[in-house]
């Protein structure tokens, strides 16, 4: 895994690669940002949606967090809102056109849903995650009663993008952009094992291939 000196050197290709090069693309880019798709994702980091996506710098507006959880509106001026901020920044000032939730395989936050006595002597991990507890409640209703630890662990992963999806809703500035056919949701996970990508169809009310 790399150090911070390996990160430097990846540093010195990336700046060759982008400035010495004479390529146009950050020159473009420091005129500002026009990404049209926002992307919620975990801060594992084994799942980096710009590399997942073989996306270019600028393509896209990401939100990283602990399980890729959107928690529900608040506008009780209470507390903090990262995430919240992040959100409002994408969609009114942005205007993007798309935000994707991707959960992924392997998630040490669901897990901790799943089960929380991993995480007694942290301060935060516990509550955050508990943002999906209806996730982790619907996870039980739908598995079978002899559902191994990885089926339990795979669908509340999937439970999880559907919660901050429906959260998602709650956001009233997001649902009436929904509305009006200005803005899609969209609900992906990402197996790092095998390199899927699944997404959420409507429809069939599963995540396909």
């Amino acid at each position: 895994m790399a150090d911070v000196d390996t990160l430097l050197e990846g540093y010195k290709s990336f700046y060759q690669r982008y400035f010495e090069s004479n390529d146009p693309l950050f020159k473009q880019l420091s005129q500002g940002q026009s990404p049209k798709t926002l992307v919620v994702a975990c801060s594992d980091s084994r799942v980096d949606p710009s590399i997942v996506m073989d996306a270019k710098p600028g393509d896209m507006f990401v939100i990283r967090n602990v399980a890729n959880l959107v928690p529900p509106y608040d506008d009780s001026g209470s507390g903090y809102h990262g995430v919240s901020a992040a959100l409002e920044f994408a969609v009114r000032v942005l205007n993007v056109e798309h935000i994707v939730v991707m959960g992924h395989s392997g998630c040490a936050g669901i897990a901790t849903l799943i089960d929380p006595s991993g995480v007694k002597d942290t301060d935060f991990i516990g509550e955050w995650v508990g943002i999906a507890s209806d996730a982790r409640a619907k996870t039980f209703e739908v598995v079978v009663d002899d559902a191994s630890a990885d089926q339990i662990q795979h669908t509340c992963e999937q439970q999880g993008v559907l919660h901050s999806l429906a959260n998602l809703m709650t956001f009233p500035w997001i649902a009436s952009q929904v509305q009006e056919g200005k803005l899609q949701l969209h609900g992906w996970h990402f197996s790092i094992k095998d390199g899927r990508l699944m997404r959420y169809d409507p429809a069939s009310a599963k995540f396909v291939c």
